[in-house]
């Protein structure tokens, strides 16, 4: 159909014609209807269930649940785990999207099928290619028996496997975004003297702040919830090697289902401080865009 004749149809009373995206309105409700039935079932359902079992005994075994000395170790361990994961990630995503965004060099597109091998990879065969590296009959284990170092089974095989699951979360919210921004202004702030160091803070980091305080966010939040690879290298000895995770499944096992729930509300809680946090961000970040484009617009 031509546009003459679009517009003649459009001209004449009897005909309407309708946009591409409009819909009846009772489609509207019923996709809408889906929609909240879905994350009620889904999500806030398990979340009232999970908080409500917590406190089902009240605040008195609530908190003994969560203050005994198990539970606080386990608390305690989830903590220096995501402590030290989270500023690695964060020296590595900086460096390799720097790098990947800001240079040409032979292997990136290696380095970026790498970065995103912890997301391809099952957890589960992740502390099980750690375990054949660094376990009593891996390629290090026995260098590192006769030197007295424990890698598996202790502190240092968790926050290894940690790093690993969670390395890729700050680089793949810096990349997109660095390679979006070129490098004219890193040209243009070393042409007029500026140090390389000088460069990166007063420059790169000023433009991707948001996009790294997500990253940061998200990286947190999946090294406090890590199971898989976790429970493969911990051992699962109690006060010792339990993480927050491994220590509901324990007490879940043993029927101690106050427990269990009680210190599931806290990962629960921590999920949903992730969840204000991602979307405070992702609101300032779209004012401060929507500020530049007007300032932009006003140039």
């Amino acid at each position: 159909m031509s546009v003459i004749e679009l517009n003649s149809l459009s001209s004449t009373p009897a005909v309407q014609l309708r946009k591409a995206t409009a819909e009846p309105l009772w489609f509207r409700w019923l996709l809408t209807a889906l929609a909240l039935g879905f994350l009620t079932l889904f999500l806030l359902l398990p979340l009232v269930i999970v908080f409500g079992e917590a406190f089902a005994k009240g605040w008195g075994v609530y908190l003994a649940a969560i203050t005994e000395p198990a539970a606080a170790h386990a608390i305690k361990l989830t903590l220096i785990a995501a402590l030290i994961a989270v500023p690695c990630n964060v020296i590595f995503g900086l460096a390799a999207s720097w790098a990947i965004a800001k240079f040409r060099f032979s292997g990136k597109q290696l380095l970026i099928t790498l970065i995103d091998l912890p997301i391809a990879v099952s957890p589960v065969i992740a502390g099980l290619s750690f375990m054949l590296i660094f376990g009593a009959r891996g390629w290090w284990g026995e260098w590192l028996n006769e030197h007295d170092l424990g890698v598996m089974f202790a502190v240092p095989g968790i926050v290894l496997v940690t790093i690993f699951i969670t390395f890729p979360y700050v680089a793949r919210e810096l990349i997109p975004l660095m390679q979006e921004q070129g490098r004219e202004q890193e040209e243009a702030a070393l042409t007029l003297g500026a140090s390389g160091w000088q460069t990166f803070w007063r420059v790169t980091l000023p433009s991707i702040k948001w996009a790294l305080l997500y990253g940061i966010i998200l990286c947190n939040a999946r090294a406090m919830g890590e199971f898989g690879a976790v429970s493969v290298v911990s051992g699962k000895i109690r006060e010792q090697t339990n993480t927050m995770p491994l220590h509901i499944e324990i007490l879940y096992n043993e029927y101690q289902f106050a427990a269990a729930f009680a210190v599931s509300s806290l990962l629960a809680l921590l999920a949903l401080l992730t969840l204000l946090l991602k979307s405070t961000l992702e609101w300032r970040a779209a004012k401060d865009y929507a500020e530049a484009a007007r300032l932009r617009q006003v140039e």
